[in-house]
């Protein structure tokens, strides 16, 4: 099927109008109209190569929040005119102990994870591609409902901000009582605040920005510590049971170390452009932990919108068309958006 997208043909060139095509619906898969699709910083450096292996032309995209239009004759949890969601993924092997374990983003076989956009395209041969158009196929098992509670605008940051922070909050720990960090209010950052609230979680936003405080609080932080306010950090030596940390730029992960308890964790989910320093004492004085969380699998992710569809919690977002979206990365660059810019994908059909 000839798809309208956006795409970016070059690291050098801005994105706009292209062609795809889509595959007709199987019959496990299901067809979505695509409502709104938000805006990642991953879609940014997808499409300037800045991790060195982008296949192009590339279609960013995987924040997919549509209305179903055909399901497959063996599709059995949707029919048309159902909300439904596609985030990161949208296929993996469904064999190897990760996918078992419903761990489908850390699918051991080879090419067996097969990523929204830049991924192996199974059915057409070439690479997928994303949400950044009007239309995407999705194998039923790989499709997510979405509680009709929910703004769908506001939710279609949660298929990314939104597990990457609920994921790792999970795995370690952040339940009603627990004293939990976020680092950076962005993105990824609100969305930590938020959920850390909503477990009940004594929730502290670490912000380099003064500007930032009354919105932290706004979002759900019990408290706001500026993190260049080195007497303000030490104030909370050794008292947090973990700290999420969303920050892609060059920061001190000693300094968050040294606020952990006993064989607590700070755990790391955003892609600095560098390796950071970490000193061998921060790990060993007193027994902590170092971890990293990429995303969630699709069981979890569905358990997360849930969670949101019964708690109320949904990104705060920036509506804009298809046709600005070169100037939302450039905006997203200089952290101009509180805090997730949302395309109406509308605009790409006008």
């Amino acid at each position: 099927m000839p798809t309208r997208a956006f795409a970016a043909a070059s690291p050098t060139s801005p994105l706009g109008p292209h062609a795809i095509e889509r595959r007709a619906p199987l019959e496990k898969d299901v067809e979505i109209e695509i409502l709104y699709c938000g805006v990642c910083h991953s879609d940014l450096h997808f499409a300037r190569n800045e991790w060195g292996f982008t296949q192009y032309p590339t279609v960013p995209g995987h924040e997919i929040l549509g209305r179903v239009t055909r399901v497959g004759a063996k599709v059995t949890r949707f029919k048309a005119g159902d909300l439904a969601a596609v985030g990161c993924m949208v296929d993996s092997c469904r064999s190897c102990d990760s996918c078992k374990r419903g761990l489908e983003q850390f699918c051991t076989t080879p090419n067996g994870c097969v990523f929204t956009y830049n991924g192996m395209d199974k059915h057409l041969g070439g690479i997928t591609y994303g949400g950044y158009s009007e239309r995407i196929v999705c194998d039923e098992a790989f499709t997510l409902k979405v509680p009709t509670t929910l703004d769908p605008a506001r939710a279609a940051p949660l298929l990314c901000a939104g597990i990457t922070t609920y994921s790792p909050l999970r795995k370690w720990g952040a339940t009603k009582g627990k004293k939990v960090g976020i680092v950076g209010l962005g993105g990824l950052g609100h969305m930590g605040v938020k959920f850390a609230h909503a477990f009940g979680c004594h929730t502290v936003l670490f912000t380099t920005s003064e500007s930032k405080v009354a919105d932290g609080k706004r979002l759900g932080a019990d408290e706001v510590v500026i993190s260049k306010n080195a007497d303000a950090m030490a104030k909370h030596a050794g008292s947090f049971d973990m700290i999420l940390d969303t920050v892609s730029a060059d920061h001190d992960l000693n300094a968050y170390m040294a606020l952990l308890k006993l064989d607590a964790s700070l755990v790391l989910v955003g892609v600095p452009p560098k390796p950071q320093p970490l000193a061998a004492f921060s790990l060993i004085m007193p027994r902590r932990n170092l971890a990293g969380s990429l995303i969630g699998g699709i069981a979890e992710t569905q358990e997360m919108l849930d969670f949101c569809g019964t708690h109320n919690v949904q990104c705060d977002i920036e509506l804009i068309r298809m046709q600005q979206i070169n100037d939302a990365y450039e905006r997203m660059l200089k952290s101009d958006v509180k805090y997730r810019f949302v395309i109406d994908m509308a605009s790409i059909r006008n």
